[in-house]
């Protein structure tokens, strides 16, 4: 399992002068990161890009990479791009890069690199399709600078897990040409009630990540002010994004759409699932559930007199942290009972915990099929910082994603345990453990036969 990058210690912007990379390449070690921030511009010119070079500097100081900062954009060869793990394009603008250098580029992402767009990298290379599926839209207009609300969608994110579900700030705020929801993982978008000059129509993402050709890539559509690079909140969400690029932070970043919330943060849609034995869950200001005692389960019996809630055919996603060593599994395929023994004999449980035999540790179908250990280990993130699980059961058959990486496939062969139709719930374990749970959504899918198996990379 990985180390934790230190915690970030917010400070304010020193003052930078911006260099170039030049001169013979230095040999990176085994385990140290690095980082290139490219600010060249050919068209309008941000006065917030020293304050923005300056404060990846300083992330990179706290959060444990190197970082280099050039405009030239000579930088941009085969040899030279080896050296760094991800490229911040901080508020480019215009054409950038010559054919050859976009060349060593594309092959620098489908080797594994990482891209980070800072607001007006969207404003960058129009003509080059790669870049613009890269970065996941172009810009198209924007209004005057004022305070709006981000809705935060995703809050299991490095990128957005440290902010409030709805997050107040001011910056200039892009429309831009394209929606990237169907292409991308939206991360974060804006409420266009609550400011002037929206022109998305209402769904207005502002920020998102994705897995693309190869690499990592994440944008962020704020940061056109100097004092963006000032804000705590702004300078987490920075860094969350630039840790998913380089491979030091684990997210599930496929597009996600068509999901319902079970569990929103909220207490009313908490009021929707029951608690099966000992124990509790508490729910806090910022939307998280945090288990305590046991051996009990918060099970999803649904809203309105009469509601039976039990699902069959389904995509469950649900973010989770654990504190430390500390135990607590989802469980599926269960009938309704305030028995939470019920779910263990009749129902599956994947298991959380990452410190127990295979068969009964993170992403393991437990006592029954262990994950994948070598894909398992990649994927996770360690405790203290939330993962991302997309259970899907399809039939009698039970496939698990941690982080967006699959780590399990299972077939149920027992009729006592039938997955066809079943309730959903998280375990509180005991007083000794310590789980949190945010955003459990749900998206039925079609029934499939049991004898229908789907290609390897699904």
């Amino acid at each position: 399992m990985r180390t934790s990058a230190q915690m970030l210690t917010v400070g304010a912007a020193a003052a930078l002068l911006i260099g170039c990379v030049s001169g013979p390449a230095a040999s990176k070690g085994a385990d140290e990161s690095r980082v290139l921030v490219f600010s060249k511009t050919a068209g309008f010119r941000h006065d917030s890009i020293p304050e923005g070079i300056a404060a990846v500097r300083e992330l990179g100081a706290t959060g444990g990479f190197a970082v280099d900062a050039t405009e030239d954009a000579g930088a941009f060869t085969t040899k030279n791009l080896a050296r760094y793990d991800a490229v911040v394009f901080l508020s480019t603008t215009g054409d950038v890069l010559d054919d050859t250098q976009q060349a060593a580029f594309e092959r620098y992402i489908k080797r594994g690199g990482g891209y980070v767009g800072v607001h007006a990298a969207a404003d960058t290379e129009y003509d080059w399709a790669f870049y613009g599926g890269l970065a996941g839209a172009y810009f198209q207009s924007h209004p005057a600078i004022q305070p709006a609300t981000v809705d935060v969608e995703d809050r299991g994110n490095p990128a957005t897990s440290e902010l409030p579900k709805a997050w107040n700030r001011t910056d200039e705020w892009y429309n831009y040409r394209s929606n990237p929801r169907d292409r991308a993982h939206v991360l974060a978008s804006l409420d266009e009630s609550s400011y002037t000059g929206g022109t998305m129509s209402g769904d207005h993402p502002i920020a998102w990540c994705q897995e693309y050709q190869g690499g990592r890539a994440f944008y962020t559509g704020g940061g056109h002010t100097k004092a963006s690079y000032a804000e705590p909140a702004f300078r987490a969400h920075l860094l969350g994004g630039i840790r998913y690029a380089i491979g030091d932070a684990q997210a599930d970043c496929r597009p996600e759409n068509g999901y319902r919330p079970l569990f929103d943060g909220s207490a009313e849609s908490l009021s929707a699932w029951k608690q099966a034995g000992p124990g509790s869950f508490s729910l806090s200001d910022d939307g998280t559930l945090t288990s305590h005692g046991g051996l009990g389960m918060l099970w999803y019996a649904g809203s309105g007199s009469g509601s039976d809630a039990g699902f069959g055919s389904y995509s469950l996603k649900l973010d989770w942290k654990v504190a430390g060593d500390d135990n607590s599994g989802v469980f599926v395929g269960f009938p309704a009972s305030d028995d939470p023994w019920s779910a263990v004999n009749n129902g599956y449980e994947i298991q959380i915990d990452a410190t127990d035999t295979p068969d009964r540790t993170t992403g393991a179908v437990y006592s029954f099929q262990s994950a994948d250990i070598a894909k398992r280990d990649r994927a996770l993130n360690p405790p203290g910082e939330w993962n991302t699980y997309e259970i899907r059961v399809e039939g009698e058959r039970l496939r698990v994603w941690l982080n967006g990486v699959k780590i399990n496939d299972f077939t149920n062969t027992d009729p006592a345990r039938s997955l066809r139709d079943g309730h959903v719930g998280i375990q509180n374990h005991g007083a000794d453990d310590q789980v949190s749970f945010r955003n459990v959504r749900i998206k039925e899918l079609p029934s499939k036969p049991i004898a229908l198996r789907a290609s390897p990379g699904d």
